[in-house]
């Protein structure tokens, strides 16, 4: 069985060899095209006849020709060889396929996250595919006449609009810039992510699956939300310590401990655009551990009997109460924090289609149809940026270190929130609740009523983690416009 599959790969590969034996020798014939003109045809006369050239010149050009193409064949072959991938590579991209081959292996055996892990891994493997090109740049000619821009751009059949005033840094000034060369595909792609419009859109398709009832019936639990943000400002406090930071920098690094991936990259993309690689990977990383950072730090913060603690049922919440709350909150943050207007506005639209009960299409388009597109296309992107020469630095390990601590951080800051609460509502609180208070829904709820579980088998604390869950994705885009209002 063995000797026959070997037998079957070894045709194909003399097949593949033989079916580009034509293409090689075209290759060679175009390359000694000119010379063979040039020999076998006389001068241009006066008149602008060609004369002809005698027989001896003709049997050497033949002569030359054959002795040409075998050369070229193998020149051919030879600048194959170069062009190959396997030639052009350098090891940071090898060390970076290898990381993207080990966040696949996450996300498709682990299922880490995988709607989001797994394009992401994927875009980083194809940005760092040796001459792929996939994130490459447009190319553009500069010219200091406009007729000059003018003339080229006639004789290459495009458009004059495409001409445009930009700098030159080879001219270093002002010049007339046209398009030389398109970019790669995920450069295109890219261009949503940089202006900011997949993060919103993520956040529209978060707001039409996300249900506002618990926090609604048990509004303290905005408190736990908003207290699960201290890993925010203390990751930024460090980062700035550090001092290898700026400020917009630190910002863009201690929003991570929102565990929200759409608000990182949302204020990454305005403050520090060049630390999006490393930060967008370690924000989804660290939401996708979730149940393996957080148990932990629940455990190390609470007692037993303090997790085993069963809390009453929430109230019913009327269809009047949820319709109200995206409209009012919206327009009391985005009065307060303009800057957070982006994010808060999409994220309550998509509620209000979802609660409404007369655009049921529209909320299943923006829950599906999408949602899942513009996942796809922001993951795919965001893991595009991060390529060996920018993400291989001693900066994206103090990154993702402090990644680790910011969201620590937060998680720690709900858990000891919600035992003060406990300790003030005469203990009617489980402080695991609040380790909800990041924003990864419903991961995060999830967990609080897992590990509740293990002290009390009869202990349902999903709902309950739920609000301060929700109310988490509410206040990781309000430090976010909190961000971009100091350092924006």
């Amino acid at each position: 069985m063995k000797f026959k599959r070997t037998r079957v790969l070894v045709t194909l590969f003399l097949l593949m060899i033989v079916a580009m034996l034509p293409v090689l020798a075209a290759s060679a014939d175009t390359v000694t095209g000119e010379a063979q003109t040039a020999t076998v045809f006389g001068a241009i006369t006066d008149d602008g006849t060609v004369s002809a050239g005698d027989e001896a010149d003709t049997d050497a050009a033949a002569e030359t020709e054959a002795e040409t193409t075998s050369i070229n064949f193998f020149e051919a072959l030879g600048n194959i060889a170069r062009s190959t991938g396997f030639a052009s590579g350098n090891w940071r991209q090898y060390v970076m396929i290898a990381v993207a081959c080990l966040l696949l292996y996450l996300a498709i055996v682990k299922q880490f996250e995988p709607l989001l892990l797994l394009p992401i891994a994927f875009g980083m493997l194809l940005a760092n595919l040796p001459a792929a090109g996939m994130m490459a740049d447009p190319s553009y000619h500069y010219f200091t006449s406009l007729d000059e821009a003018v003339n080229y751009m006639s004789a290459q059949g495009k458009p004059l609009d495409d001409i445009v005033m930009a700098y030159s840094k080879e001219l270093g000034a002002m010049a007339y810039r046209v398009p030389y060369a398109n970019g790669g595909l995920l450069w295109y792609l890219y261009r949503g992510v940089k202006l900011g419009i997949y993060p919103p859109l993520i956040f529209m398709g978060v707001g039409a699956m996300t249900d506002f009832g618990p926090l609604l019936a048990n509004p303290k639990s905005l408190l736990l939300g908003a207290a699960a943000q201290l890993g925010i400002f203390l990751a930024f406090t460090v980062a700035m310590l550090t001092g290898a930071f700026t400020p917009e920098e630190a910002a863009s690094i201690g929003i991570i401990g929102g565990a929200d991936g759409p608000t990182a990259i949302f204020v990454t993309t305005r403050l520090a655009p060049q630390l999006l690689g490393p930060i967008a990977v370690a924000a989804y990383s660290y939401m996708a551990l979730v149940p393996v950072i957080q148990p932990p730090i629940m455990r190390a913060l609470t007692t037993k009997e303090e997790r085993s603690i069963v809390m009453e049922q929430l109230r019913p919440v009327s269809k009047t109460e949820t319709i109200i709350f995206p409209i009012v909150v919206t327009i009391v943050v985005s009065m307060l924090l303009p800057d957070a207007a982006t994010l808060i506005g999409c994220l309550m639209l998509g509620n209000l289609l979802r609660v409404s009960g007369v655009t049921e299409r529209l909320n299943k388009t923006v829950q599906n149809e999408l949602c899942n597109i513009v996942t796809i296309f922001l993951g795919t992107t965001v893991g595009a940026t991060t390529n060996g020469e920018t993400f291989l630095t001693i900066r994206t390990l103090l990154i993702v270190l402090m990644g680790v601590f910011a969201f620590g951080g937060g998680t720690a800051g709900g858990v000891l929130l919600a035992k003060l609460m406990n300790k003030l509502t005469g203990g009617k609180i489980n402080p695991l609740i609040g380790s909800a208070g990041v924003s990864a829904v419903p991961m995060a709820a999830r967990v609080s009523n897992t590990v509740g579980q293990q002290e009390n088998p009869g202990n349902f604390l999903l709902m309950h983690a739920m609000g301060p869950n929700v109310a988490g994705v509410i206040g990781s885009a309000v430090a976010a416009g909190v961000f971009i209002s100091l350092f924006g």
